[in-house]
């Protein structure tokens, strides 16, 4: 399988041979950002598009198809679109905490795209504790909306944002505890051991029935950490205009539209890891000609593939459910999930301890 480490060696190699040491950490970091800023908004124009599509085909429909062949420049129209819109300026707000809150949601998701495995040695940062950093990371959103919602001085907001506080902080158990079962799995948080534990079997197949089990309660949990239908009741344009970010405008409101599709790409990709392998090939053990064929296929070509299809099976969700009401939504997450979760910690641990594992 091809090594991109070989890549950044040399660039790392290039620039040390013509700068200091300090100057080429530097110009590394620019680098990494420049590249983490033109990757997040491409796929943030993708899902756009991607949604789209997917959301005309469950009600009969076209989706997007006048603005460049297939419709695929509608989503650069609509991205020109918003950078040009005006920021309206508000009375009776706390000024500096609205403008705060927009940039928490986006550094949130920015920070979770550096720890993402995209491919073989096209890591970012890989430490012992590399899942751990992730989820922490990952809470910082839900200030980003709270702080919205309660800066705007609107009723509707804040009604949006004490909702996506209740929802975000009881679900973000159930996210916990299934990544905390496949890390028991897997034996270590670092993210690139959890990778390479899968060069043989994917977890969702070694781990039996509590990788499935937990795979399953992530993937519900998940949509609704992202406040994607049925869990959008935050955002619930019938009953609270457009929730948390009613009174947002201009660039401010495209920082919340793009944070959500980009942390439905982060759910999927953190899914990729744990329970697909990450960038890892799909090997069936005994069939070496098989595998050797997979190999063949780029690391980030598996890594983004997955993802997406996990993502797709996420937005499925939404145009196929009808709505949660909030007592609904905390019943299923304390009453169903959380209980579940935890028996399946302990089975994931017995099948541990006995070695009922592939």
């Amino acid at each position: 399988m091809q090594d991109f480490s070989g890549i950044t060696n040399w660039i790392h190699t290039t620039l040390l041979s013509f700068m200091p040491g300090w100057l080429t950490l530097c110009v590394e970091c620019v680098l990494i950002g420049v590249g983490l800023l033109l990757v997040y908004s491409l796929l943030a124009l993708f899902y756009i598009y991607f949604e789209r599509k997917v959301c005309a085909a469950f009600q009969c429909r076209l989706g997007p198809n006048r603005v460049g062949p297939l419709g695929l420049l509608q989503s650069f129209a609509d991205m020109f679109k918003i950078l040009i819109k005006e920021l309206i300026h508000l009375d009776h707000i706390d000024r500096f905490l609205f403008a705060l809150a927009p940039y928490l949601v986006i550094i949130a998701s920015m920070i979770g795209f550096a720890v993402l495995p995209w491919g073989n040695g096209l890591q970012i940062i890989d430490f012992n504790i590399g899942i751990f950093f992730l989820i922490a990371c990952s809470s910082i959103g839900v200030l980003g909306i709270l702080l919205a919602g309660w800066s705007s001085n609107n009723k509707f907001t804040l009604i949006g944002a004490l909702r996506s506080g209740a929802q975000m902080v009881s679900y973000e158990l159930s996210i916990g505890l299934s990544v905390v079962t496949m890390v028991c799995f897997a034996g270590s948080m670092s993210v690139g051991d959890i990778v390479m534990a899968q060069d043989r079997l994917w977890f969702i197949f070694s781990g039996h029935v509590p990788a499935i089990i937990a795979f399953m309660i992530y993937m519900i949990a998940g949509t609704a950490e992202t406040n994607r239908g049925p869990f959008d009741l935050p955002e619930a344009e019938s009953e609270l205009t457009a929730g948390y970010h009613t009174e947002y405008s201009g660039i401010h409101f495209g920082f919340f539209y793009l944070a959500e599709y980009l942390n439905l790409f982060i759910v999927s990709g953190v899914a990729t890891l744990l329970f697909f392998g990450g960038w890892m090939p799909f090997h069936i053990p005994g069939l070496d000609g098989f595998n050797h064929v997979m190999d063949y296929i780029p690391s980030v070509v598996w890594f983004i593939g997955k993802a997406i299809a996990l993502s797709g099976i996420i937005i499925w969700f939404k145009w196929t459910f009808p709505r949660l009401r909030i007592d609904q939504l905390l019943a299923l997450e304390w009453k169903y999930l959380l209980p579940i979760n935890l028996f399946n910690l302990v089975l994931m641990v017995l099948v541990i301890t006995f070695g009922w594992y592939l």
